[in-house]
């Protein structure tokens, strides 16, 4: 039996994965909330292909508890924010779980910490409350990293097809952690030690927001001089050797928007590049509002209440907000006391910020300006909605004709 401590984004479809294949599982979450909402047949966020593995799973007899269950190997998907003044990665959520499994686990258990963790942070965290509870690593238990490496919006596929990662002590013990993943996980599964699996996560993500932050900067270069980005790009991308990224109004998500961030926090003198793009999509929501107070001068606004932002997720076509760039700009908004702008997301069926609409043409109807921070297939095609309207196109995914761009 398999215990999945966690039961957000990556938990819950890890429990489900495991469960419909035919391992006993137990998903544990101190949400009682959540698990009650679980237990009464429904999933917690919306997914492609979520709601069928989830009924899989229930017909496997997969479990939900607030209690740790006692077996022989636990996964830990719990979050792993960063501090935000340090840089460096707050491991609480990680270290309470290990010792709450450290309460009821038998002898020889293994312990999988599957969130995303800095170089380093099963040395500094885990081994330490294992070791303070008279537990010998190795003998009493056995520690095993298998970071995730899925997707929101596309979870379900990629749990399934990508390759993944098990760094253990012990290359027997990963190899044992490589077959239960091996029973749905198609992809390559690599068995390596913990650091190695712990800093491949880390630069897997640093790398994308490195390349996201040349696109970006790019567009300050050419958005100050009037050239026109999106073109240089098309063009330079038909280089055999060249893909340069869209660039947009800023890096959301739990993984490429904190991630990089553990490399500065632990590094600061040598982690340059990886600091400076960071810094450069941190910057970007201002740039959005720079932009977006620039068009409402030209075009006559007076009033930020005639101003809509249509998009509140981190990404198309899911409901997960964190980190989101819209939310980091209502926050520089609250700074500067700019208060009033109208706010939509189809995806976003709770009230998370004042102004919130909850029907696209309502919230059309009350504003003059659109300011387009996700490219959801629903406006994608509404385009004949947006006529009459002053667009600000952050994702280029709109005619350019007449319409403002980044």
């Amino acid at each position: 039996m398999i215990n999945v401590i966690g039961l957000g984004y990556i938990g819950l479809p890890t429990a489900l994965m495991f469960a419909s294949h035919g391992v006993e599982v137990v998903g544990t979450d101190y949400n009682k909330e959540l698990v009650d909402t679980l237990n009464h047949g429904h999933t917690t966020f919306e997914e492609d292909g979520l709601d069928e593995l989830f009924a899989e799973a229930v017909k496997c007899g997969i479990k939900f508890s607030a209690e740790y269950a006692k077996t022989d190997m636990y996964i830990v998907a719990v979050a792993t924010p960063y501090d935000k003044k340090s840089k460096k990665i707050d491991a609480g959520y990680v270290v309470a779980a290990v010792k709450n499994v450290m309460e009821v686990c038998p002898k020889g258990a293994t312990v999988v910490i599957e969130s995303t963790v800095s170089p380093g942070t099963i040395d500094r965290f885990v081994r330490p409350v294992i070791e303070e509870k008279g537990f010998v690593i190795g003998e009493d238990i056995n520690i095993v990293h298998a970071p995730e490496r899925i997707i929101p919006g596309n979870m379900v596929y990629e749990l399934r097809h990508n390759s993944r990662t098990i760094g253990a002590d012990d290359p027997e013990i990963g190899e044992k952690v490589k077959n239960c993943y091996a029973s749905f996980c198609q992809g390559e599964i690599v068995v390596t030690d913990i650091r190695t699996a712990e800093m491949t996560k880390v630069v897997e993500n640093t790398f994308r927001d490195i390349n996201i932050a040349f696109a970006n900067e790019l567009l300050k270069i050419c958005r100050s001089d009037n050239m026109d980005v999106y073109e240089i790009i098309r063009i330079a991308n038909k280089h055999p050797r060249v893909n340069i990224l869209s660039p947009g109004p800023g890096v959301g998500g739990h993984c490429i928007s904190v991630d990089p961030w553990f490399l500065v926090g632990d590094y600061p003198s040598l982690a340059n590049l990886i600091k400076q793009a960071r810094t450069i999509n941190d910057s970007m929501p201002e740039f959005v509002l720079n932009r977006i107070h620039e068009i409402m001068k030209e075009k006559g606004i007076k009033d930020v209440k005639k101003v809509g932002l249509y998009g509140l997720t981190y990404k198309e076509n899911v409901d997960d907000t964190r980190e989101s760039p819209t939310l980091q700009m209502l926050e520089c908004m609250e700074r500067h006391l700019a208060f009033g702008v109208r706010v939509y997301d189809p995806y976003v069926k709770k009230d998370i910020t004042e102004n919130q609409y909850h029907d696209f043409d309502e919230f059309l109807n009350d504003v003059d300006m659109v300011v387009i921070l996700v490219g959801h297939d629903e406006i994608r095609n509404n385009m004949d909605k947006l006529k009459g309207k002053i667009v600000l196109d952050t994702r280029n995914i709109c005619n350019p004709d007449g319409v403002y761009r980044l």
